[in-house]
């Protein structure tokens, strides 16, 4: 014991001192993409496609060493507008984000919510994927154009379900779908759930006559032949899935949904750059980019004020189209 000499204790008063940085290795501490205690809200059901991107993003991000200890939480209701007014109200706090899309621009319209994403701090656009239409596996459809001859017969009578309420991009699709077709858009029986997830069960069930929703929630379920896919509706074929695109199936419609993040208002410039310099980070990571190829995500990366701009433009494109279908 006495040979805790004066050199001894200086050794051990500098591996202290150098403690931290090499404990902070991996965190993202060094590259200022850490932020401690940040919580990822998810404003619909487990399951759904915000869902999914918000876990995805978060596992990747801390396996990628940019992070550590992301609590991803759900908060359902009314097609993402509760989600939304939770985030406006949490003013100036830096350590909240929430997952959202194109169904949650629509669901503001739809749902004449008090908040609007010109509320929010606009973050990152990330991803860009296509709808699919599916049916369940022992469903009497077996083609698309085998479902779209049934549909035209008795519109009313076929339900069509989506995870998003009208003017998101579930319910869009069809109704482009249904417009090229010749089926007016106001005689589709369109069911909203809330996101992928819940409407899965009703698919499964046949509760629906056929579902649409992004391919990265239902890919598993394809795979695995427990839904039947019948069409994309995106300008290609989604690789590793045998589905036609809607235009070589001979309808003139091709739609694509979006995914990114947005912040509360109201906090500090010091506080953005931080959740954007993460994302930043996230999206050139290996794990990402893995995570993209698997759930057929292409990438729409997009920052800042321009994600800003895009947001607002969204929001003038789906009047625009609710307008145009009658709706």
């Amino acid at each position: 014991m006495r040979l805790r000499t004066p050199l001894a204790l200086l050794g051990a008063a500098l591996l202290v001192l150098v403690g931290p940085p090499l404990l902070t290795t991996g965190s993202g501490a060094e590259t200022g993409t850490h932020i401690p205690g940040l919580r990822l809200m998810v404003p619909n059901t487990p399951g759904g496609g915000y869902d999914i991107t918000a876990r995805t993003a978060a596992k990747n991000a801390e396996d990628a060493g940019l992070t550590r200890s992301v609590e991803v939480f759900n908060l359902p209701g009314a097609g993402g507008t509760v989600g939304l007014t939770r985030l406006v109200n949490e003013r100036g706090n830096g350590k909240l984000a929430m997952s959202m899309g194109l169904g949650v621009v629509g669901a503001v319209r739809s749902n004449h919510a008090p908040r609007t994403l010109a509320d929010t701090t606009p973050i990152a656009r990330l991803t860009e994927e296509q709808d699919v239409v599916v049916v369940a596996k022992d469903s009497p459809y077996r083609t698309i154009g085998e479902l779209i001859d049934a549909w035209k017969a008795a519109p009313g009578r076929l339900p069509v379900g989506g995870g998003s309420s009208p003017g998101g991009p579930d319910h869009l699709a069809p109704m482009l779908m249904a417009q090229a077709t010749g089926i007016a858009p106001s005689n589709v029986n369109y069911i909203p759930f809330d996101g992928g997830g819940e409407l899965l069960a009703s698919i499964l069930g046949s509760k629906v006559a056929f579902g649409v929703s992004g391919v990265g929630e239902y890919r598993d379920q394809i795979e695995a032949g427990e839904l039947r896919l019948l069409a994309v509706t995106g300008p290609e074929r989604v690789p590793g899935l045998d589905g036609p695109t809607l235009k070589e199936s001979g309808y003139d419609v091709e739609f694509t949904n979006w995914r990114g993040v947005v912040a509360p208002p109201g906090i500090t410039d010091a506080e953005r750059g931080k959740l954007v310099r993460l994302v930043e980070a996230l999206h050139d990571s290996k794990e990402w980019r893995e995570s993209m190829k698997r759930n057929g995500w292409d990438d729409a990366f997009l920052t800042g004020d321009e994600f800003g701009a895009f947001l607002a433009a969204e929001d003038e494109r789906v009047v625009s189209v609710l307008k145009e279908l009658g709706l």
